[in-house]
């Protein structure tokens, strides 16, 4: 039978592990509510210019010149599209639709054959691959601004400045996303699968299209949003290559929005900006989900 001394031990140890137990509840607590209230306030702060954006949208010029922060919308929601439609320069239907083509253009290509550019890299050893690889990299490192003299005038020389697809063709070598795509292949893909696809008599490209693209589905869906973005968003290379203005992106057009100083309505500016930032906000819900798990996967090797 246990003495009086190892009951008293141990009814103290229990009562140190109680007070242990509870020692770490409330410290749990404690970290999370500051964890919490941290991540709201960042939510709060990435959040608050397409906040102001959207209320700047329903007020007048006169209050937004006012220099006073609103939270509350205003009533011009209705005067400023009113002025939108009036304007010739700034025709929704078309920007909204040139945007489109290219933008979901550029996604497709630069995916998928960016993709089959890095399952090439990962699943086939050939001489050059390294440098190849090395160049890819290589490339990364180059700004596009120092090209871009070039490609104009080869595009003017060959009279396609006011064709889209100097912006959708080019825009298929993505180096970036060519090297994502490969340390992604690195950590998800199996050569075996590959291989059993092999031995059951399976052309490369049907094993490809069959078997790869679906487990780089959540590399491809994050890829996806950020070249989506990017060409939406892209403004300097269609300003200089456009001439026409039924070629006009969003971007363009939002910008001619902008006037002169005495006629410049900050209402219609705003509501231009939400318009043109609607489909990157559906494009973003529909294939957030695919982001953490992608980056996470893309980011680990073997």
């Amino acid at each position: 039978m246990a003495t009086n001394d190892e009951v008293m031990r141990s009814d103290k140890n229990k009562k140190d592990s109680q007070v242990a137990l509870k020692s770490r509840k409330r410290d749990s607590i404690v970290f999370l509510t500051i964890i919490y209230i941290v991540c709201t306030f960042l939510a709060l702060l990435s959040l608050w210019p397409f906040i102001c954006m959207l209320i700047n949208s329903t007020r007048s010029t006169e209050a937004i010149q006012s220099n006073s922060i609103s939270l509350i919308p205003g009533k011009n929601l209705k005067k400023n599209l009113d002025i939108l439609k009036k304007l010739k320069t700034f025709d929704v239907k078309t920007g909204l639709k040139n945007s489109l083509i290219i933008s979901i253009s550029v996604t497709v290509l630069s995916i998928y054959f960016s993709s089959l550019t890095a399952y090439s890299i990962h699943a086939y050893d050939w001489k050059l691959k390294k440098v190849f690889f090395g160049l890819i990299i290589g490339i990364m490192t180059l700004p596009g601004t120092v090209t871009l003299i070039g490609f104009y005038r080869t595009c003017y020389q060959l009279h396609l400045t006011d064709n889209k697809l100097m912006l959708i063709l080019p825009a298929m070598a993505a180096p970036m996303t060519v090297f994502f795509m490969k340390q992604y292949l690195e950590g998800a893909l199996s050569m075996e699968i590959v291989e059993s696809a092999r031995i059951d008599g399976a052309g490369e490209f049907r094993t490809f299209n069959t078997i790869v693209l679906p487990i780089m589905k959540p590399a491809m869906a994050t890829q996806a949003i950020f070249t989506f973005v990017g060409s939406w968003n892209n403004y300097f290379l269609p300003l200089i290559l456009f001439n026409k203005q039924k070629n006009y992106t969003m971007p363009i057009m939002v910008a001619l929005l902008n006037g002169d100083i005495y006629r410049r309505e900050y209402g219609c500016i705003y509501l231009g900006l939400s318009i043109t930032a609607l489909p990157l906000i559906v494009a973003y819900l529909l294939l957030s989900k695919y982001i953490v798990s992608g980056i996470a996967l893309g980011s680990v090797k073997g």
